[in-house]
């Protein structure tokens, strides 16, 4: 018999299914307790759990097991301005943020769980143009800090690698003959790694999950002191 950790379950990845094929609120109002019971509640246990293992990697980000503006993101789509209306995500995210940030455009670490596109990541996705100046500066400051962050044993070991999208050019003030200009024409500074439904609904998975956030540690710290952050 499977054995599941008591967070993410195979009712998690079920529910996310069924959403996605009754993607309107007259089911998902029937369905709510189901939302409840096998995703949000068992996900902010999650996130509250992961609160002593988080402080041990950095003291300055966060887990809040809150419904509304903590380290959950709601299931609910902004449609205001989409031409797809559907009104609910078909996924669930955390995002554990610096006790600094104020959105999640700051640095962090990520967990994505959708049917078919299990991943976790660690970074800044679509920072502000400020912020990825300072982050481009540092890296041309400290060129040896930032490549020995790449090259960590653990980081690569977990499978992480630099993904998301690029500047066409090379930024202002950049020469396109720069060493590091593959990183220096990046606009999101994130290092995924992929998972699996099997692997998340693990029982170990918890452990699992804050081992690979700490083998992010290089990047990471490099990223928040960057901008200016305690780390």
């Amino acid at each position: 018999m499977a054995t599941y950790n008591p967070y993410i379950t195979p009712k998690l990845f079920r529910f996310l299914r069924d959403l996605k094929k009754n993607n309107d609120r007259d089911w998902f109002q029937a369905n709510k307790q189901r939302f409840e019971d096998d995703v949000r509640g068992p996900l902010l246990a999650f996130i509250d759990d992961f609160t002593g293992p988080l402080y041990k990697i950095s003291p300055h980000y966060r887990a809040e097991a809150k419904k509304v503006g903590g380290s959950l993101f709601r299931i609910f789509r902004d449609i205001r301005f989409a031409k797809d209306k559907s009104p609910y995500k078909t996924h669930a995210g955390m995002h554990f943020r610096h006790e600094n940030a104020k959105d999640a455009h700051a640095a962090g670490f990520y967990l994505h769980l959708e049917p078919g596109e299990v991943f976790m990541g660690a970074g800044i996705w679509h920072p502000e143009p400020a912020v990825g100046r300072q982050i481009r500066a540092a890296m041309v400051e400290h060129p040896d800090r930032w490549k020995k962050a790449m090259k960590s044993s653990a980081f690569r070991r977990h499978g992480f690698s630099l993904e998301g999208e690029v500047y066409k050019r090379p930024p202002a003030g950049f020469d396109r003959e720069h060493a590091l200009i593959a990183d220096l024409m990046r606009k999101d500074f994130i290092a995924v790694a992929g998972l699996s439904e099997k692997e998340v609904c693990a029982v170990d998975f918890p452990k699992v999950f804050a081992a690979r956030c700490n083998s992010t540690t290089a990047y990471m710290k490099f990223l928040t002191e960057a901008v200016g952050q305690s780390f």
